[in-house]
């Protein structure tokens, strides 16, 4: 059965007509949402110079979030390490935890802004990611006793839980440095195994997409306006904001490309999406993601789906206890 902790990233989304402004406060109020639906954590993004999406420095938002809510767990899926100085991003999350202890989680990726561009903006090169292991090293430091003379205030001292989002190389750093890891994507059944392999104590977080309806096609439509998104940033450079699904245009070459995006998306019915998750590879956690236009949709697929994993685990659990399976 998969784990009943389900978990929420947030890319803080623009919707069409909608302000970056409104993006954003529609994140806290979602991260309000959840924690009253009983999901884990809330972590948001970090994107630069990316129009459609207002997640531009999580920290920042993380403790907006913080702020607007008491339990769930609040963190970064995640802040990109070669985009930033380590000792900055210590300081940044002993803030974070020195305001709401026991609630902030770290999570870290190793990817570098997309453009020529951006990386010139941040300072940053192509190969800033190279030495993402070395960055990750000496960011923990920094909560231990500092570094080279050099301490982070408040954030030493402090137990912050650090997350590694990551494939191939980057699951090897996570397992060797005995950290969690949280894979997604078309190779998250091997890059998952990879890392309990090597991990004397793992932790798996799966991402996934999740959208959950009355029906299949219902829970398909509510995937679309975020797949025609990525989509059309392909063939024309810009990652616009969400539109009604009624309202998006695509040429044949497009509507390919979408369809082969939704394929290792998971969408359904209850039943349906519940007997898929159990599908995939052993994890500890599943984050999940859905962007769609409708906001109410999106929160109804959210409840739905925790109402229908939460229910399936007790039945196995019941099960279980007779001795039926």
């Amino acid at each position: 059965m998969t784990p009943t902790k389900l978990s929420i990233l947030d890319r803080s989304s623009t919707r069409v007509g909608k302000s970056d402004a409104q993006a954003l406060r529609d994140t806290v109020r979602f991260a309000q949402q959840a924690e009253a639906l009983g999901y884990h954590r809330f972590w948001v993004s970090e994107h630069h110079s990316v129009p459609g999406v207002a997640g531009s420095a999580p920290t920042v938002l993380a403790a907006a979030i913080a702020a607007a809510t008491s339990a769930i767990r609040v963190g970064t899926g995640g802040v990109m390490l070669p985009n930033h100085q380590p000792l900055v991003v210590a300081e940044q999350f002993g803030v974070l935890e020195s305001l709401y202890p026991g609630r902030i989680d770290m999570g870290l990726g190793r990817s570098v802004g997309f453009t020529d561009g951006v990386r010139r903006a941040l300072g940053r090169d192509r190969d800033a990611g190279r030495d993402f292991g070395a960055q990750v090293k000496e960011l923990l430091a920094y909560f231990d006793s500092g570094r080279d003379g050099v301490h982070a205030l408040p954030a030493e001292g402090l137990r912050v839980p650090a997350f590694i989002l990551a494939t191939g190389e980057g699951a090897d750093i996570a397992a060797d440095l005995g950290l969690p890891v949280v894979v997604g994507g078309p190779k998250l059944a091997q890059a998952a195994a990879r890392y309990r392999e090597r991990s004397a104590n793992p932790y798996v977080i799966l991402a996934v997409n999740v959208a959950v309806a009355d029906t299949t096609e219902q829970a398909r439509r509510l995937l679309l306006p975020e797949a025609w998104s990525m989509v059309y940033s392909r063939s024309h450079g810009v990652f616009p904001p969400l539109r009604p699904v009624d309202d998006l245009d695509l040429t044949p070459r497009e509507r390919d490309r979408l369809e082969r995006s939704l394929q290792g998306q998971i969408y359904g019915t209850e039943d349906e999406v519940v007997a898929a998750l159990n599908q995939l590879p052993p994890a500890d956690e599943l984050l999940i993601t859905l962007s769609t236009f409708d906001r109410d949709e999106m929160l109804d697929s959210y409840s739905r789906l925790i109402t229908a994993v939460t229910r399936a685990g007790r039945t196995a659990g019941s099960a279980l206890a007779r001795g039926t399976t």
